[in-house]
């Protein structure tokens, strides 16, 4: 991602209402630099002009969706795409009609934005579905991962703005092995999360040894240097710094 693209990430994720879609856009900037996001807006264009709808009634709304983008389009998931990085980049998705159940359900609430209908994601333990309608009056809860299936599901809490893009980037980080370039990946993750209004402080010795980890031994030591400053845990703080410590003492 270029430097602008970062900034506009930033812009986005600190503007109200979230654009959440563009955002995760943006993420995909990370692994395509020249990323062309009118080609992706273009899609969903598409995808939302395919879909067909005997009226705008939650159940209606949902077997349109299901037509349209589960069997005729073919998005959905398999359990082999958890395990590919991919799965949870939009643009990616949008090629590929295969995703994770996060980035499905952010293919399936842009359509049905396109179509006038209120849409929001679901965060389930492990899952996200969308609830088209009204999340407390008449509503509809579709399962994308599975084609958009309709499903009975107990309350859920909400899904939206940033902490969708944190469980995006969560799940990005949590991806990611031990080699030189899944840190590289790692790292960027965990940089756009820093880069959300809310993330947890961990984050900040993440990068940290991250960035010792790839060779930016000085980086990584201020970073690490400045979690251990912010953490209460004295302990904690005093362990942090000795890696501080260390990772200078490479420089030598």
């Amino acid at each position: 991602m270029s430097a602008a693209s970062r900034a506009r990430f930033a812009e986005v994720v600190r503007a109200e209402p979230v654009d959440t879609a563009l955002a995760c856009l943006l993420v995909g900037c990370e692994v395509e630099p020249d990323l062309s996001l009118e080609a992706a807006y273009a899609t969903l264009d598409r995808l939302a002009a395919g879909v067909r709808l005997a009226s705008h009634a939650p159940e209606d709304v949902a077997r349109g969706l299901q037509r349209a983008l589960g069997q005729e389009a073919g998005f959905g998931g398999r359990e082999g795409d958890y395990d590919d990085l991919r799965s949870s980049l939009l643009h990616e998705v949008l090629r590929r009609g295969r995703g994770l159940p996060i980035t499905l359900s952010v293919v399936w609430r842009e359509v049905a934005a396109r179509l006038g209908v209120p849409a929001v994601c679901l965060g389930l333990p492990g899952h996200v579905m969308v609830c088209l309608g009204d999340p407390v009056g008449e509503h509809v809860v579709v399962d994308p991962f599975h084609g958009g299936v309709p499903r009975q599901v107990e309350p859920a809490p909400l899904l939206e703005g940033n902490d969708l893009l944190l469980r995006v980037l969560t799940n990005i980080r949590a991806l990611t092995a031990r080699s030189f370039e899944s840190a590289r990946t790692r790292l960027w993750a965990t940089e756009l999360s820093l880069l959300l209004p809310r993330h947890p402080l961990e984050l900040r010795r993440e990068r940290g040894e991250l960035l010792v980890r790839l060779g930016s031994y000085e980086a990584g030591a201020a970073e690490l240097e400045a979690y251990a400053a912010a953490v209460p845990d004295d302990e904690l703080a005093e362990q942090v710094r000795r890696s501080a410590r260390l990772s200078r003492a490479r420089l030598n």
